[in-house]
């Protein structure tokens, strides 16, 4: 008996995880532009104020839940497992932005800071909300 995946499964483990970083960075990219759009951000290559990153924060947070939620629900099987997975995946993009962007003027360092640090916890409570919904319904 083989001990390797199914190819269909590991597909839809792939097309789950992707699902949910592409939501993550569709949604934030697609904020930015409304708020930049809107007037609400200044203009593209102008820095903004500390409380506009805190904005852009709070909705990134919200979006990578979301996005983490979406990769467990889409998971053929072990989806905390599956939300982590796109945790680390943010967690090492944040990573290489801070790094790349350290020195750069482009906004206060809490705030690469702050995109890393709550990369693994929004995709863990993603991951969870997917794992009680499963839960509730199987003691329907």
């Amino acid at each position: 008996m083989s001990e390797t995946r199914p190819p269909k499964r590991l597909l839809r483990s792939v097309v789950a995880a992707l699902g949910g970083f592409f939501t993550v960075v569709i949604l934030s990219l697609g904020t930015d532009v409304v708020l930049h759009t809107a007037g609400i951000y200044p203009p593209w290559g102008k820095r903004m104020s500390d409380g506009l990153f805190v904005l852009a924060t709070a909705y990134r947070v919200i979006y990578t839940i979301g996005g983490s939620y979406l990769t467990a629900r889409f998971a053929p099987n072990r989806p905390m497992l599956h939300a982590m997975v796109l945790g680390v995946i943010g967690l090492v993009m944040c990573l290489v932005g801070a790094v790349a962007t350290w020195n750069a003027d482009l906004g206060p360092a809490w705030y690469s800071v702050a995109l890393v640090v709550t990369a693994l916890p929004c995709a863990w409570i993603g991951g969870k909300l997917r794992v009680l919904q499963l839960a509730q319904s199987a003691s329907v």
